[in-house]
């Protein structure tokens, strides 16, 4: 069979050999035609020495075919032998795996395809345009962002980069909870200091409002527009207004913060706009779904392990979230008659749903995992099923310096500000940092390590990488001044004898590179950016190896002076390293220096 790896992810040439195994197989009549291979998957095997890859074909169709998974695995074995051209070697193990050792050919096809297609290598379609609604920080707009918010920023920036790169069409949306009794505590608070800027002694904050310096400010511009004709008005009257300019300036604040870390959002939505407006959307939520029998009146038990005594036994309004999945119906009104805070999440994902979203992530801090389960029911039951909501919680961030706990701010005083964080060790430190964990486990950032210039150092560690990759473009163009000026351009990689790297070293920095375009697509449909940040980390420590391989085996360098043909291969593997790195880090929003000072 000729020689075919168009495709950038070799894992689809891989699985596109199999399909041709199966369709032999049925031509031959040793498995039925029409057989569902939706099961087949092709992966990297778990333990390296069993081969590049591992296919579970035979344990997956066995049962359909009518044979023994071992049976059949030798048969897709010996069909898959006769694919030379790719495949070095086929092996049958335990029950029915099958693992596949590659041909050299199939690396370095691999790293040419990486090299000559540049910035495009590792995008995908496998979103194929579909719109993805990605709610992330969503902080309440009472106080300066800190680094427990900071977490959440950074992943769901980064999810939407990775979202968008695999071919997703992304909306990037903050919720804007201005509604609520924690907006009026603010208001409140913002008051008082517009009565200190008066030249009132307000002595004492009292307990129970923010006492931060950051509404001083707010109480400034409230005195400069307003003069003392607030402190006339009665709190009815003056609150809507402090309210409305203290969560004006907040919210700049945020903003200001999220673009220190880089992070727009294309929509702002108002909690506040649920239910001011010529329609209460909240009501109109609840009306739809009490008109298809999903909200009713009714009582709950008490909750498991509540003293029964601290238990209020009325007649509320409930959802049926119990026939989508919850554990209890729940109430979408308070005692009082106001809405509960579910009242206006599910309000708030109808007009999502209504806009046509049918794919949403919340990014939601760690405390709101019991919230899961009703909030997802409730999308079910707005979109007739046909929606789906995945929420990624955000664990906590422990704040150090030189292994120390940090708690108090200078600005703040009762924590650290996202923007103290950010100015102290820079935007790529925090975002890499921040992704250099799942989202889902505790992370320790320390202030002192993430500066450090060593390999304990991921982030110096990956975009080291790349700086060193450029370097040694400088130098091969002092030894070498007629090299050439575009090592993508089809013409000049034809030319390159990159057959000549057959070092195991070598083979594995292409492997790594080959792998990038799965890692993508696998990294987005998880909805998981940490295994971008994971795959660099590997892929730098594999260039660096190699580099440090160099000092004792002077023909592995990346440089040989009397063999400009060799250097010319070796430059192609740089490129085709750089050219990852450099495109991971664009998805975490880092950036990837040429040099490093």
């Amino acid at each position: 069979m000729a020689t075919d790896f168009k495709h950038q992810n070799i894992f689809e040439t891989v699985s596109l050999r199999v399909q041709n195994a199966t369709a032999t197989l049925m031509n031959l009549g040793f498995v039925p035609f029409g057989i569902d291979q939706s099961r087949v998957t092709v992966e990297p095997p778990r333990d390296p020495t069993h081969g590049d890859m591992a296919t579970n074909a035979a344990m997956a169709l066995a049962k359909d075919a009518g044979k023994k998974p071992r049976e059949l695995a030798e048969a897709y074995a010996q069909q898959l032998r006769g694919e030379a051209d790719l495949i070095d070697r086929v092996e049958v193990a335990g029950p029915g795996f099958i693992n596949l050792t590659l041909k050299p050919a199939a690396w370095i096809a691999a790293l040419r395809n990486a090299v000559e297609r540049g910035a495009h290598y590792g995008k995908s379609d496998i979103g194929g345009g579909a719109v993805v609604n990605v709610e992330y920080v969503s902080a309440n707009p009472t106080g300066p962002m800190h680094i427990g918010h900071c977490r959440g920023a950074v992943f769901g920036d980064a999810l939407a980069n990775l979202l968008e790169f695999a071919g997703y069409n992304v909306a990037r949306e903050y919720y804007v909870n201005d509604a609520g009794a924690q907006v009026d505590v603010l208001a409140r608070s913002a008051y008082l200091r517009y009565r200190e800027v008066l030249g009132e002694d307000i002595g004492a904050i009292p307990e129970g409002l923010y006492p931060g310096e950051y509404l001083k400010p707010v109480g400034e511009a409230l005195a400069k527009e307003y003069g003392h004709a607030l402190t006339k008005e009665p709190e009815k009257a003056w609150l809507p207004i402090v309210r409305a300019k203290a969560i004006a300036m907040m919210m700049a604040a945020v903003r200001d913060d999220l673009a220190a870390l880089n992070i727009t959002h294309e929509v702002f939505y108002s909690e506040r706009s649920l239910v001011e407006g010529e329609v209460d959307r909240v009501a109109a939520t609840i009306d739809w779904l009490r008109a298809r029998g999903l909200v009713y009146e009714g009582r709950l038990p008490p909750p498991k392990g509540a003293p029964v005594e601290a238990w209020e036994d009325r007649e509320q309004t409930l959802f049926r979230s119990t026939q989508f999945g919850d554990d209890v119906d729940r109430p979408l009104k308070k005692s009082d008659g106001s809405y509960t805070y579910f009242a206006s999440d599910i309000a708030y994902h109808a007009d999502k749903i209504g806009r046509g979203f049918r794919s949403l992530i919340d990014v939601w801090g760690a405390d709101h995992g019991g919230y899961i389960k009703r909030m997802r029911a409730a999308v079910k039951a707005l979109s007739d099923g046909k929606a789906e909501l995945d929420v990624k919680l955000i664990q906590l961030v422990r704040l150090l310096r030189a292994g120390e706990p940090v708690k108090m701010s200078k600005r703040v005083g009762e924590f650290i500000t996202l923007r103290e964080v950010v100015d102290e060790v820079g935007r790529d430190a925090v975002r890499f940092m921040m992704l250099f964990r799942k989202n889902d486990a505790a992370l320790d950032f320390d202030l002192a390590k993430v500066i450090e210039q060593s390999r304990d150092n991921p982030v110096f560690y990956v975009q080291y990488g790349h700086a060193r990759g450029q370097s040694v473009f400088r130098n091969a163009r002092e030894a070498f001044p007629d090299l050439p000026a575009d090592l993508s351009d089809p013409a000049v990689l034809a030319a390159a004898d990159v057959e000549r790297l057959s070092d195991p070293a070598e083979l594995a920095l292409m492997r790594r590179i080959a792998l990038y375009p799965r890692v993508v697509e696998a990294a987005s449909v998880a909805h998981e950016p940490h295994r971008i940040a994971f795959y660099l980390y590997d892929l730098a420590s594999e260039f660096h190896a190699l580099w440090t391989l160099g000092n004792s085996a002077p023909h592995l360098r990346f440089i040989i002076q009397n063999d400009r043909q060799m250097t010319v291969a070796r430059l192609v593997l740089v490129q085709g390293i750089i050219t990852v790195l450099a495109s991971g880090l664009a998805v975490l929003g880092v950036e990837a220096p040429n040099e490093m000072r």
